[in-house]
């Protein structure tokens, strides 16, 4: 019997393998809705309404459309990085709205969920811990271990701890990743315990999935074969520098945009008097029809 069911809609992300297997794990039960059927995703509208009207009063927002943008510059007043906005959004939802009293519920969230917790039989299963949670949720691939270390996306990972299955154990384990940080990798042991490998080449930066994927595409457009790890952090860094560059170059564009110039500054009026006076006549009024009123 699942201890929880989480209702989801029919988004490719809802049907992953790592979002099945973890939900498997924790005994989650996952109900899609009904395709066809958006009026059933009303109340969960509704929430990423009241979060995205926090999110835009944030700096740096792009607002929902060009009309409420307007001429605002998102991204020279925007201040957070992604992982500091996840964060943001994190405590948006567990610290102020889960805290807040619901207008149709007539509780706080939090309350409504400990109400029904309670009224549960059995308990619902706690994760062990939230390191362990994660890494049950993470996607992963089947590998076998070998000799020199695991191969994911043309890059190498090797860890002491591989030692013992290096070339030996025949049957493959699951390799978790995170998509947003490639410079480890976990392997689930069969005993469902995760280990941590790293890059075997400690001096590489870390770098995301899309950024890999998007540099073995262009590599393979220059060349025949398939690029090697060398090649693909090369390919990565320069990208990396290029966009650097384009932005300290807006940054001072920007700056530049916002200091005013010699050439832009009005002349003092002395100055012009002046001058008016060395190189003009006297100046006569126009002749104009004056009429008079009766």
């Amino acid at each position: 019997m699942d201890d929880v069911l989480v209702h989801v809609d029919n988004a490719k992300e809802f049907h992953s393998e790592a979002l099945l297997r973890g939900c498997q794990e924790y005994g989650i039960m996952l109900n899609h809705r009904l395709p066809g059927q958006p009026h059933l995703g009303g109340h969960i509208e509704r929430l990423i309404g009241t979060m995205m009207g926090a999110v835009h009063l944030l700096p740096g927002t792009t607002f929902s459309n060009p009309t409420e943008k307007k001429s605002y510059d998102s991204e020279s007043r925007a201040v957070l990085t992604l992982p500091e906005l996840e964060r943001w959004l994190t405590l948006q939802i567990a610290g102020v709205y889960h805290l807040t009293v619901h207008s149709a519920l007539g509780k706080t969230p939090v309350a409504a969920w400990q109400e029904g917790v309670a009224k549960g039989k059995p308990p619902i299963r706690q994760p062990a811990g939230a390191d362990a949670f994660f890494l049950d949720f993470l996607p992963a691939v089947s590998r076998t271990i070998q000799r020199d270390g695991i191969h994911f996306h043309r890059i190498r990972y090797w860890d002491n701890v591989l030692s013992p299955w290096a070339g030996r154990l025949q049957e493959a384990l699951w390799v978790k990743y995170d998509p947003r940080n490639l410079s480890r990798v976990y392997v689930r042991d069969l005993n469902g315990k995760h280990w941590p490998v790293p890059y075997a080449d400690l001096r590489q930066p870390p770098i995301a999935l899309w950024e890999l994927l998007e540099a073995r595409k262009r590599l393979r457009q220059s060349v025949d074969a398939e690029p090697t790890e060398r090649a693909l952090f090369a390919s990565i860094l320069e990208q990396r520098r290029i966009l650097q560059e384009g932005a300290n170059r807006s940054q001072q564009r920007r700056r530049k945009e916002r200091t005013p110039s010699e050439a832009d500054a009005p002349r003092p009026v002395q100055e012009r008097s002046k001058k008016s006076s060395e190189t003009s006549e006297e100046v006569k009024p126009y002749p104009v029809e004056i009429w008079e009123g009766n």
